[in-house]
């Protein structure tokens, strides 16, 4: 990773692009908003050949995390009405996709490793998503089902699919 100072101060990141995410989703409005409710929606995941042993070992995870570049978000702004409210919040208590640095991250199941494309499953991405990075998924890590969720606890509007406000429409 690279990283250069900015005329203004400002620090700036190269990332590497790792692979592609292929989804059925075309367009953000109807694309799940988490992966949770993207249930049984089949994606893949191509992985760049050189980095295709880094899958070794992979195949023993149920689940993964994505981790990947918003190419399509709109631009940063710093209050935000989410889809599962009725009132602005502070885009960091949000996962609204228009950020700073547009970086998604999604929880899907793994079904199957051919070479160095993964089948996945539970997905909430667009197709042609640049990926940046594959974690595994430990639930003895990552679950903390007991855990305070902020304004989510309290105002929810049962809203499941993507309207297009993040992405320059809606």
């Amino acid at each position: 990773m690279l990283e250069e100072a900015r005329a203004d101060g400002r620090r700036s990141l190269a990332l590497t692009v790792v692979g592609m995410i292929h989804t059925p989703y075309r367009t953000p409005e109807g694309t799940p908003i988490q992966s949770r409710f993207g249930e049984g929606i089949e994606a893949t995941v191509t992985v760049r050949e050189e980095y295709a042993d880094a899958l070794t070992d992979i195949e023993g995870f149920e689940r993964l995390w994505l981790v990947y570049w918003l190419d399509r978000a709109g631009p940063y702004a710093p209050l935000v009405v989410p889809y599962r409210d009725d009132r602005s919040h502070g885009l960091f208590a949000t996962r609204a996709p228009a950020r700073p640095n547009p970086i998604g991250l999604s929880v899907v199941r793994l079904l199957a490793r051919e070479g160095a494309l993964l089948r996945v499953a539970d997905i909430d991405v667009l197709d042609g998503t640049p990926l940046v990075d594959i974690k595994p998924y430990v639930p003895e890590f990552d679950a903390y089902p007991d855990s305070k969720a902020g304004w989510f606890d309290c105002n929810r509007v049962d809203r499941t699919r993507a309207d297009g406000r993040f992405h320059g429409r809606g």
